[in-house]
């Protein structure tokens, strides 16, 4: 099974993006960061991947949105987020 591609959209001192970028540290995750709080063309990046996004962390695994820090939370909770993550 190939590694999936993480990538999360941030902004500087969000407790938020701290939290969740926490949980794929504990995991052994490697992911790429898209620092946003300057916004910039990764901004306007994140919003064409997911319009509605409005808040950060947004969260994408192999391409599909996660959602942000309490959806990543839930998925680990329900016992999905390793499946995802291939663990």
């Amino acid at each position: 099974m190939s590694t999936p591609k993480v990538e999360i959209y941030t902004k500087a001192f969000c407790g938020f993006c701290h939290r969740a970028k926490r949980l794929l540290d504990e995991k052994g995750v490697d992911y790429i960061e898209h620092d946003i709080s300057m916004g910039g063309p990764k901004r306007e990046e994140m919003l064409q991947r997911r319009p509605n996004a409005r808040t950060v962390p947004q969260i994408f695994i192999d391409d599909k949105a996660i959602g942000g820090s309490d959806d990543l939370a839930g998925l680990e909770r329900d016992g999905k987020l390793d499946a995802l993550l291939g663990l």
